[in-house]
This record gives structure tokens, C-alpha cells and sequence, in this order.
């Protein structure tokens, strides 16, 4: 029998400690919360208002064998250690797991570590603690506060928006400001210049070195940059300053969370769900620190290993030992930055995903322990004869790359070019216009949040805490509030003046502007959601008061807060804005009459999205047709809107081999109807555009994928939604993912035929 139970909170991280104790320690997983506050009712939200919002909290249904069996481990174990994540999140399951299980106080510990490596394990249990109940409070004021909100809210939007809404206090703020940064965009008005760059060369025909350039002005109208052209062919040129500096760059900190998702974002183009999915997986294989932290401290341990590794691998001149503070807004608790556990260990993971992560990793852990790049910046100044304009070339060279020499950061707003390397100049010295451009360049709108950008906003507003960003990313797509944009662009001209050989060129140019990938933008259904939102509850979605509500998280985990009043606060100053909402639907704009029925047209917001509408509630059978993709209710004309309904789902599209194909939208989206047949249209392809030679095609891979992969006799292996499967006269049978379809054998079928395939419970 076991004297120790450990009760850690996956089972990936289970195997990995089992490892790291005796015969004497049992490690089990708890598999997340095993409980949470009860479900939303009829008459309940699973919170007792007469009763100082006490949460009402029941099991897991799905958890209860597993209940049964931590509690029979509990009762024949000496000793319980609740070994969950530390933070507020794991703070409150090892209380759950305390209250759940009857654990006797006597004999249960708790033990939190930073990372998973054998000597972290045993300090720990050298160094148990109690449960820390203001931490536990502060989860449970977020997730009461946060059930409040949701269950107030949400059946407001079904009225005002439309059904099936949900609105959370964070996410909410995290769309606004995505919607907000949307507007910016559209109400942009958009202005050009001439920006002129030149090319010198030296007098010395032997000299090829080109110095280029930049004026110091920019001129708004064509005329003026033309008029300075010519001021350009007789001028002379020459050396007016050449100004020579010392510098030097220093190493970022290591990583924090919200570093690490904005990093892999940049560098590994890793979505904020990803990274934190292989954080954890590396975490729990024991590779690196825990993957929540708002620190950048490193340990003593951590900064002498790095010390070695720095010497070893590149000398000493480029090791320089730091230490971090942390600084952040509202930083939690007292963790160490995210790093490699052996930094001797420079590649780890269980697949290419978690190998690139964990390198990133080590070299910015390795980085921040190494010596600053020192450079050397130069800036040269050009003076042109009879106007009062310099041209101006700057220029850095790397006299020592120090840190540079494991990793370099990335930032969202890295200049477009590099530095150029200044050739020798003399002050003074006389120069030759190789060329001089001037060239319009139009300005720019706003950049679109990536999903690193909307990170750092969060964290500098001092809104949503590490271990949420990815969630909160996560759930305003989820409710089709945000989505990932893919926008084309549009040509549009520009002019380019060039002197050269004493003569002016006038060319125009195509350009492609306004093009954006995988920048996060609001839906319709987003832009009317937060436009209510902020109309009615402008308060609740202020950054400043939700930052606020963060604060008051943090004093009440630091034991400076009761969790009741924080939530009681909150509650009388939202719960009158929720009895004040008018009546009446938002979220519709009239487009004008049609002029064939002489009924109104209407774009809305509907279940089923963004439609537009022919008659309004009144009329006995309004018309609604979607909108086509890119479009929206908000730019959407009167005639764009009419000419919907002439392709209004469903419709015939035409005939094929004397049969008619109808294009329709059903419960699971778009599909043709053709010869008995009902065929998805897939996302990538318009329904109301879609082609016949798209139709065949989609129709020939139909085909395909219901052609036998294997047959033996009267059994065949057909493509499934859900993967290859058996099927014969007496049914079908689930062929495992484990086996490869090309090498089965007749008697290896029935043998999986008479084999019962394992399912998994149902929640």
C-alpha cells in the first residue's frame, strides 16, 4: 500500500512526477476541476444572493467513478499532497479536491512547485503549505462575478441582438476594443505626399560606394515636389555633418506569458492557443517552468546553468549575468520567468511544434544572460545648394553582437528595411546625385490587432491576467463575435518623378493597398453586439473599471479584499444599468423601398446572422436572404440588397445531364440539391456564385470518397466523416485510427469485425 497519495491535475503530469518519488508515492490526476458552479435554471444562475452570493457547486457528472476512486485512495493513504498548478486557478481545484474528497486536515498538504524536475518535487515536500484561502477566494469572486454577468446580460441581447447571444464582462471589452480599432479603420481619410530619396556617389570615378538617402521634408502636391526636381539638376552637393556614435542594444527579459504568446506569434506564427497548448505540454513532460507567470525572475540555479552554457558555447566575453524584476500591472503571484528546467538541454519536445517552442525558449533564456550588442550608428547629412533641405542617411554597424549572437526579437512593427552600412565620408566632401525620386506615398490607416498585438493591449490595459488571454481569444471567435479576416486589397495608382542625367521622368504605378490576412476583425453580429453594449453599459465596458475589477481580483488573492464585498460592489453598480434597458431591437438599418413590391427593405441581424429583409414584422411573410461573404449590414446599398433576393437561397442553378441542381442553406450551411443527392458546399466556395464546373467537380470528389479503399468479398472499407470503417451485410463497424487500411488482410477484417471497439462516455 502507498503511505503517499499525490493528486496533481493532468495525467501527463502524473506520469512525469511518479517518476521523481519512490515506491512509497502514488500520483493520481484529477483531470481539471472536478467541480463548477451548478448550470443556469429556470429560477437559478447556481449562485444564492440571499446568502452572500454563495456559488452553488456540484460534481462533474463525467467525474464521479473517478471521485470514488481518489476518495478510496485518499482513506488507505497516510498522507494527501494536492499537488495542482500554482495559481488561483489550481489554488482553488486542490480546495474543491480538500472539500470533495473529506480529506482530514491532519494529513493533507499542500505543495506547489514552479517546475518539474526531481529536486522542485522533493523541496516540495520538504516545504508543505495550507491551503491558501484568499487565492481560492479571488477565483471564486472572478467566476461568481463572471456568471453574473453572463446570466444578466446574455437574455438582454437576445432581445435587443438576437437569441443565442452570450456576453462575458472580459470578452466584451476584448471585442470593443477590436471593433473600435475596426471604426478607426473605416473612418480613416486617407492623404498622400512626395517623399524624395536620393543616391549619391562620390566625385572619385573609382569610388562605386552609393550613400543613400532621405529628404528631410516632404512635399503635399505634385508641383512642389516638380518644382523641387528642378531646383535638384543645378545644386550642388555636399557633406554638410558627419555624426558618429557609440551604442549599444540589450537583451529582453525572459519569457512571461504574454511574452511568450506575443513572441511565438511573431516568430513561429503560432495562434495564442497553440503556444499555450505546447507550454503546457512541455511543462508537464517537465521541460520547462510553469507556462503562467507574469515574472521575468530567474532563479540563482537557473542563472548560473545559464552562465556555463554561455561560456561553453560562445566564451566569456559574451556572458553577463542579469537579474529581472517584474514590473507588470497587477503581476500575480511570485513565479519564475518561463524557461528551459536544463538549460544543458538544448532541444526538447514531443513533435516539431514543441521542439520550435522550446528553442525559442532557451535562446531568449540564454539571451537575457548574455552581453549587450554594442554598434556603432552613424548619420550623414547632405546639404543642397539654394534650398534649406538636407538629405539625411543613417546607417549602424555591429561592432559586437553579444546576445545577438543566440536570438534577436521580433516586434509588430519592425522597420521595413534594414539599416544600411555608410560608406567612408569626409565632412565636406563634395558628392554626385546618382538619382532623386519622388515618389506619392499615401497614408496608412490603423493596423488590425494580430492575435500578439490584442495580447500586449490587454496586458498594458491591465485587463485579463496570463492565464486567460488565450481563452478570451478563443471565445470571441467561438461566438462569432471576431473573426480572422482575409482581405484581397485594391489596386490603386501612384506617381513617380525621377531625376536622372539632368532629366525629370513622370511615370505612374500600380499599387495593391488595403490587403490583411489573419488580423483579427469584428462580424456584424460583433459590431452590433458592442455597439449596445457600449451604449447601455458604458461603465461596466470601460478599460479603466474593468482593469479595476482585475485590481480588486488581486487584493483579495493578497488577503487586502473580502471576495463578498468586491462582488457585492460590482453587482449595485450593474444590476439597475440591466433594469433600464428600453425596449426594442437594435442592430436593423432600413436600405430604402423596393420598387417592385413597395415594401421596405431591411438589413438585420438575424439567428442565422446577417441577412437583409423584404417587408417588416407586420407583413404576413417577410423575405430574408443572407448576405454574401465581405459583405455587411452596415455598407450594404439598397441595390446590392435587391439583387440578393434574385439569387435568394434556394434556387436553380441549372441542369446538369437533365437534372436539375438547386442551390439551398440548411441547419449545417450551404449544399446542392441534385439527383436525390444533397452535397455540402464547402466555406471556400460562395453559394450564391458558385458555377456548374464547380458543382461537377464537387460531385466527382463525392464520388471518390464513396469508391471502397479495400474490399474482401461482400465487406468493404469505405471513407468515413469520422475516419475508414468496415461495412457488411449485418451493419458497420469502427475501424480504429491505429491501423493502416493498406495492409489488412482478409482475416485481419473479421477479426475487427468480432472485436468490440471501445467508446467513450458520453458527458
Amino acid at each position: 500500500m502507498s503511505r503517499n497519495l499525490v493528486i496533481v491535475e493532468s495525467p501527463a503530469k502524473a506520469k512525469t512526477i511518479e517518476k521523481f518519488l519512490g515506491p512509497d508515492f502514488h500520483v493520481l490526476s484529477s483531470q481539471g476541476h472536478i467541480r463548477d458552479i451548478e448550470g443556469v435554471g429556470k429560477n437559478s444562475l447556481g449562485i444564492d444572493f440571499n446568502n452572500h452570493y454563495a456559488p452553488n457547486y456540484v460534481i462533474d457528472p463525467s467525474k464521479h467513478a473517478l471521485i470514488e476512486q481518489l476518495r478510496n485512495e485518499a482513506k488507505k493513504a497516510d498522507k494527501v499532497w494536492l499537488a495542482s498548478d500554482e495559481d488561483r486557478e489550481g489554488e482553488a481545484i486542490a480546495w474543491h479536491l480538500k472539500e470533495v474528497l473529506n480529506l482530514d486536515p491532519k494529513k493533507t498538504h499542500r505543495i506547489v512547485f514552479h517546475e518539474i524536475t526531481k529536486s522542485a518535487i522533493q523541496e516540495a515536500i520538504q516545504h508543505p503549505r495550507d491551503i491558501d484561502y484568499h487565492l481560492v477566494d479571488a477565483q471564486q469572486a472572478r467566476r461568481v462575478l463572471d456568471r453574473i454577468v453572463g446570466f444578466e446580460l446574455s437574455p438582454i441581447l437576445w432581445k435587443k441582438v438576437t437569441t443565442g447571444l452570450s456576453a462575458g464582462r472580459v470578452q466584451s471589452v476584448a471585442v470593443r476594443l477590436i471593433a473600435e480599432r475596426e471604426r478607426e479603420i473605416q473612418n480613416f481619410k486617407e492623404t498622400s505626399q512626395y517623399r524624395v530619396l536620393a543616391d549619391f556617389t562620390g566625385t572619385n570615378p573609382a569610388d562605386a560606394s552609393v550613400l543613400r538617402t532621405e529628404l528631410n521634408h516632404r512635399f503635399n502636391t505634385k508641383k512642389q515636389a516638380l518644382a523641387f526636381l528642378e531646383t535638384c539638376k543645378n545644386a550642388n552637393y555636399r557633406v554638410e555633418a558627419v555624426a558618429k556614435k557609440p551604442g549599444s542594444h540589450v537583451p529582453a527579459p525572459p519569457f512571461t506569458t504574454s511574452s511568450l504568446q506575443q513572441e511565438a506569434a511573431r516568430k513561429l506564427k503560432f495562434p495564442v492557443s497553440k503556444t499555450m497548448r505546447l507550454a503546457q505540454s512541455l511543462y508537464e513532460a517537465g521541460k520547462i517552468t510553469y507556462m503562467r507567470t507574469d515574472s521575468v525572475n530567474l532563479s540563482t540555479l537557473a542563472i548560473a546553468t545559464a552562465k556555463q552554457e554561455i561560456i561553453g558555447e560562445y566564451g566569456e566575453k559574451y556572458h553577463r549575468a542579469r537579474q529581472y524584476h517584474t514590473s507588470s500591472k497587477g503581476a500575480q503571484e511570485a513565479h519564475e520567468a518561463i524557461r528551459p528546467t536544463y538549460m544543458n538541454v538544448h532541444t526538447a519536445g514531443a513533435n516539431t511544434d514543441e521542439k520550435r517552442l522550446y528553442e525559442l525558449i532557451w535562446k531568449r533564456t540564454i539571451a537575457c544572460q548574455m552581453a549587450d550588442a554594442e554598434v556603432e550608428t552613424t548619420r550623414v547629412e547632405v546639404s543642397i545648394s539654394g534650398t534649406p533641405y538636407l538629405f539625411v542617411a543613417s546607417g549602424e554597424i555591429v561592432t559586437f553582437d553579444g546576445f545577438m549572437r543566440a536570438y534577436v526579437q521580433s516586434s509588430d512593427d519592425e522597420a521595413e528595411n534594414e539599416m544600411q552600412i555608410i560608406p567612408a565620408m569626409g565632412k565636406h566632401e563634395a558628392l554626385k546625385a546618382k538619382e532623386v525620386t519622388a515618389q506619392q506615398v499615401y497614408s496608412r490607416p490603423p493596423f488590425r490587432y494580430t492575435e500578439a498585438a490584442l495580447v500586449k493591449k490587454l496586458e498594458e490595459l491591465g485587463i485579463g491576467r496570463p492565464s486567460t488571454y488565450a481563452t478570451i481569444i478563443d471565445t470571441i471567435q467561438q461566438r462569432k463575435y471576431v473573426e480572422h479576416c482575409n482581405i484581397s486589397g485594391k489596386k490603386r495608382e501612384y506617381n513617380i518623378l525621377t531625376l536622372q542625367n539632368n532629366k525629370i521622368t513622370d511615370k505612374q504605378k500600380n499599387e495593391l493597398y488595403g490587403a490583411d490576412s489573419q488580423k483579427l476583425r469584428p462580424t456584424d453580429l460583433g459590431f452590433a453586439t458592442n455597439d449596445f453594449l457600449v451604449n447601455q453599459f458604458p461603465t461596466i465596458l470601460s478599460y479603466d473599471f474593468t482593469a479595476t475589477e482585475e485590481a480588486n481580483f488581486d487584493k483579495v488573492a493578497e488577503g487586502q479584499a473580502n471576495w463578498v464585498d468586491t462582488v457585492d460592489t460590482f453587482y449595485h453598480t450593474f444590476h439597475p444599468l440591466i433594469e433600464q434597458v428600453p425596449a426594442g431591437k437594435v442592430a436593423s438599418r432600413q436600405l430604402g423601398i423596393d420598387p417592385a413590391s413597395g415594401l421596405p427593405v431591411i438589413a438585420k441581424i438575424t439567428k442565422l446572422g446577417p441577412c437583409v429583409q423584404l417587408g417588416d414584422s407586420d407583413d404576413e411573410k417577410p423575405k430574408f436572404t443572407s448576405l454574401k461573404r465581405g459583405q455587411s449590414i452596415y455598407t450594404i446599398t439598397l441595390e446590392e440588397a435587391l439583387q440578393l433576393f434574385k439569387t435568394a437561397l434556394p434556387y436553380t442553378l441549372g441542369e446538369l445531364n437533365g437534372k436539375e441542381v438547386v442551390i439551398g442553406e440548411g441547419k449545417f450551411g450551404p449544399y446542392f440539391r441534385y439527383n436525390g443527392q444533397f452535397v455540402s458546399i464547402p466555406k471556400s466556395i460562395d453559394p450564391h456564385t458558385i458555377t456548374m464546373e464547380q458543382v461537377q467537380k464537387l460531385l466527382t470528389n463525392r464520388e471518390q470518397e464513396q469508391e471502397p479503399l479495400r474490399t474482401f468479398g461482400d465487406i468493404q472499407i469505405l471513407r468515413g466523416r469520422y475516419g475508414a470503417y468496415i461495412k457488411t451485410k449485418d451493419g458497420n463497424f469502427r475501424l480504429p485510427k491505429s491501423v493502416d487500411v493498406a495492409t489488412l488482410t482478409e482475416n485481419d477484417v473479421k477479426k475487427l469485425i468480432l472485436t468490440p471497439f471501445p467508446r467513450k462516455s458520453k458527458k
